[in-house]
C-alpha cells in the first residue's frame, strides 16, 4: 500500500492550523465544549457554505448532534478537532449523531500529535456514532469509539410510514468509513446499511405496508481496527453497487454469542462488496460471512482461529472461516473465493451453501487444521475428514475447486509467525491456479504473481532477483503483528549489505529510521519499541543499495 495516497489527510492536518478567517468572509466556525447542537438551519451555522470548516474545540464534552449540514460533492463541509483531542464521555444515548446531512466529513486529523483526534470514551445508554435521517455522501475517519452499551458506528436510514426514506425515493451514496478504532461495544462495531433488504411489513394508517430500505451505492470501509464487539465486527448490508471492505483488523468479535449475529465481517443481504486484505482473528463468530447478491470476490484475507473460542467443547455449535449462503443471491451470479489464509477454524475452513449462484470458484486458498476433521472422520456423519477444508453440503452447487492447499499441520505451509507471510521453501510458492479473476496484488499489496506463477494464500513470496549479476534480496516479516510494546522486524539477505529501516504512519510522515550492517545466511532484525505510538496501522520499508522490501504492522 502506498502511503502517498494519504496526501489529502496531510493537507487537512495542515489546513487545520491556518487562520479560520479570510478577507472575504468567515469560512470557519468554532464549536465550543458546551455546544451540543449544530444545526445548519439555525444561527450562526445557517451561514455555512460548501467547503467551510467546523472546528470542534478540544476538551471534554457530553455529546454532539450535527443536523442539516449540506456541502457539495467537490466542497464538503469539514468537521474537525481543533489542535487537540475532543473527548466525549456521556450518559446520553449517543456520542455523536449526524442527521439529514450531505457532503460532510467528520475527521479526527486536527492535531498532528493525535492519531484519533475525536475520542468517544463512553456512551452509557447507546451507541458511539449514528448517521441517519437520510444522511448521505459522508466520510468518517480518525475517530476512537469505546465502551458503548450499544454499537460503535450505525450508518443507515430506516424507512417509516412517512415514506420519505424508502428505496424508491432515497439512496445512500458514498459512505466512507476508515482509519477508526472501535473497542468494547455491546452490539455491532459497524452496522452499515439495513439488514432488512427484502423489507418488512408494518402497519401504516391501519394498512399493512411493505417498507423497503434504501440501497447504498459507493461504500468504502477500510483500515479500521475493531476489537471486542458484542456482535458482528463489521456488517455491510443493502450495499448493492460499488462496495469494498478492505484492510481492516477485526479481533475478538461476537462476545455476546448471539446466534445470527456472530462474525468478524458480514457482507449481508442485498450487497455486492469485494472483501479483501482483512485480518480477522480470535473471534467467536465466523471469520467472514457472505449473504450477498453474488458477483463479487473474497480474497487476500487472513483469518485466524475463527469461532474456536465459541463453546469449544460442543462440536455441534459450528463456526467457519468463510461461510456463503443463498440469502439474497441473484441467479447465475458467482462468488470468487481466492488467495485466503484460514488457520484453525472451529469447524470448516470454507462452508459453501449456495445453489442459486453459478460459475463459482474457490482457488489458491490455504486452509490449515480445521476442527471438523476429526468430527467428520470419526463421528456418525456421511462426510470424511477432508470435507472439513471446503464443505459443500449440496451437490447441486456449481463450483470449481482449484489449487487449494490443505493440511492438519498449521506449520506445514511455511508461513511466518505473526504476519503469516510465505517463507523460503514454502510448498505454496508457484503452486497457484492461473484462474485469478483479476486479482493482481496480495495482502501486503505486493504484485501478483512475483514468481513464475501465482502463489497460494494471502501473500506472495518475493523470489530472489538478479541485479547486474549480483544476487540480492530482502525477505522480511514482523512479529508480533499486531503488537503492543515491542516488535521485531526480521529479514534475511542473500549477501552482506547495509540495510536501512524507515517507519511511516498512515499520513505519510516518517516517524523512525535506522540502519545496520547485516549478514547473509542468517536472521537479521530491528527491534522497535512501539509502546508510545498511538493505535493504528503503520508501514515500514527496508532498503539496501539495490533492493527494497515493504510491509505493514498494527499497533494495538
Amino acid at each position: 500500500m502506498k502511503t502517498g495516497k494519504y496526501w489529502g489527510i496531510i493537507l487537512l492536518a495542515f489546513i487545520a492550523i491556518l487562520p479560520i478567517y479570510s478577507s472575504a468572509r468567515n469560512t470557519g466556525y468554532f464549536i465550543d465544549v458546551t455546544t451540543t447542537l449544530v444545526d445548519g438551519t439555525l444561527a450562526p451555522f445557517n451561514e455555512l457554505l460548501p467547503g467551510d470548516t467546523l472546528y470542534i474545540q478540544p476538551g471534554q464534552r457530553l455529546f454532539l448532534l450535527l443536523r442539516n449540514l449540506k456541502g457539495e460533492a467537490d466542497q464538503p463541509i469539514i468537521i474537525i478537532n481543533n489542535g487537540g483531542p475532543v473527548i466525549i464521555n456521556t450518559d446520553h444515548y449517543f456520542g455523536i449523531s449526524i442527521q439529514n446531512c450531505r457532503y460532510i466529513r467528520l475527521t479526527g486529523t486536527g492535531d498532528p500529535g493525535t492519531f484519533y483526534g475525536i475520542s468517544i470514551e463512553r456512551v452509557e445508554s447507546g451507541g458511539g456514532i449514528g448517521l441517519g435521517s437520510k444522511s448521505s455522501d459522508y466520510e468518517i475517519d480518525h475517530v476512537s469509539i469505546k465502551n458503548c452499551i450499544a454499537g460503535g458506528i450505525n450508518a443507515k436510514t430506516d424507512p417509516d410510514c412517512n415514506l420519505t426514506a424508502t428505496r424508491d425515493v432515497f439512496t445512500q451514496y458514498n459512505t466512507l468509513i476508515h482509519d477508526n478504532f472501535i473497542s468494547d461495544v455491546g452490539d455491532e462495531a459497524m452496522y452499515i446499511g439495513s439488514t432488512k433488504y427484502f423489507g418488512q411489513t408494518v402497519q401504516c394508517n391501519g394498512k399493512d405496508t411493505l417498507l423497503l430500505p434504501s440501497l447504498l451505492k459507493g461504500v468504502r470501509v477500510y483500515n479500521n481496527i475493531i476489537q471486542y464487539s458484542g456482535m458482528d465486527g463489521i456488517q455491510v448490508s443493502s450495499a448493492s453497487e460499488d462496495c469494498q471492505v478492505y484492510g481492516n483488523l477485526v479481533m475478538y468479535d461476537s462476545q455476546k454469542e448471539i446466534f445470527g449475529q456472530m462474525s468478524g465481517i458480514t457482507i449481508g443481504g442485498g450487497s455486492k462488496c469485494d472483501c479483501y486484505n482483512n485480518f480477522v482473528t480470535q473471534g467467536k463468530g465466523n471469520g467472514i460471512e457472505i449473504h450477498g447478491l453474488g458477483g463479487f470476490r473474497i480474497f487476500n484475507n487472513i483469518i485466524i482461529d475463527p469461532g474456536r473460542y465459541f463453546q469449544p467443547d460442543d462440536s455441534t455449535k459450528m463456526r467457519y472461516g468463510i461461510y456463503v449462503t443463498d440469502v439474497s443471491v441473484q441467479p447465475d451470479s458467482s462468488f470468487s473465493i481466492l488467495f485466503n489464509t484460514i488457520i484453525r477454524p472451529k469447524s470448516d475452513g470454507i462452508r459453501f451453501k449456495s445453489t442459486i449462484s453459478a460459475n463459482n470458484l474457490i482457488a489458491n486458498n490455504v486452509i490449515l487444521d480445521p476442527g471438523n476433521y476429526s468430527y467428520y472422520e470419526n463421528g456418525n456423519t456421511s462426510f470424511n475428514g477432508n470435507d472439513s477444508y471446503i464443505m459443500i453440503p449440496d451437490s447441486d452447487s456449481d463450483i470449481s475447486l482449484e489449487n487449494n492447499f490443505f493440511s492438519r499441520n498449521a506449520w506445514s505451509a511455511g508461513l511466518g509467525e505473526g504476519d503469516y507471510a510465505i517463507q523460503p521453501g514454502s510448498p505454496l510458492i508457484d503452486k497457484g491456479s492461473f484462474n485469478n479473476r483479476g486479482i493482481l496484488f496480495d495482502y501486503f499489496n505486493h504484485p501478483r504473481p512475483m514468481g513464475v506463477r501465482f502463489d497460494i494464500g494471502a501473500s506472495e513470496y518475493d523470489p530472489v532477483q538478479s541485479v547486474n549479476g549480483d544476487v540480492t534480496n530482502i525477505l522480511s516479516g514482523v512479529y508480533p503483528n499486531p503488537g503492543e510494546k515491542i516488535i521485531r522486524i526480521s529479514y534475511r539477505l542473500m549477501k552482506d549489505e547495509k540495510v536501512n529501516l524507515r517507519i511511516y504512519n498512515l499520513v505519510g510522515f516518517m516517524i523512525e529510521s535506522g540502519s545496520k550492517q547485516s549478514h547473509a545466511g542468517m536472521e537479521n532484525y530491528f527491534e522497535i519499541d512501539i509502546s508510545m505510538l498511538p493505535p493504528g496501522i503503520y508501514f515500514y520499508a527496508l532498503s539496501t543499495s539495490r533492493n527494497r522490501s515493504e510491509g505493514k504492522f498494527i499497533k494495538l
